[in-house]
């Protein structure tokens, strides 16, 4: 994202980012104070099938999406943002635009291999 410094306000596109990126760190904080993935997800998560860990850039997942708020379609193939927290257990993640609860993934290795990006 570029922007001119001093001109932020109303910069449509700092502004999207500045509130997705708001919405993860209180997702992040609000983990740090006990709550649950599911707490946090809400009520109708979008799942991703056949789902994979793959690298770009950044990590991020690949899968078959099911229930996305802005991406309509019953297993419609997709790409992720870049992918913030995985669950040990391979059962859920959150990448930078949301969390995904994890259906099966394409290869059962993928939700025992583990992710941390900060390691």
């Amino acid at each position: 994202m570029t922007f001119e410094q001093g001109r932020i306000a109303g910069n449509e596109l700092f502004e999207v980012e500045h509130q997705r990126l708001s919405r993860l760190v209180a997702d992040m904080d609000r983990l740090r104070e006990g709550a649950t993935v599911e707490e946090l997800a809400g009520e109708a998560p979008p799942c991703l099938e056949r789902w994979q860990l793959v690298q770009r850039p950044a990590p991020c997942l690949v899968g078959l999406s099911f229930g996305h708020p802005l991406l309509p379609g019953i297993g419609r193939p997709i790409i992720t943002s870049d992918l913030v927290l995985l669950t040990t257990d391979g059962s859920w993640a959150r990448t930078v635009s949301r969390w995904y609860r994890l259906g099966t993934p394409a290869d059962p290795e993928s939700a025992s291999k583990g992710y941390r990006p900060w390691n």
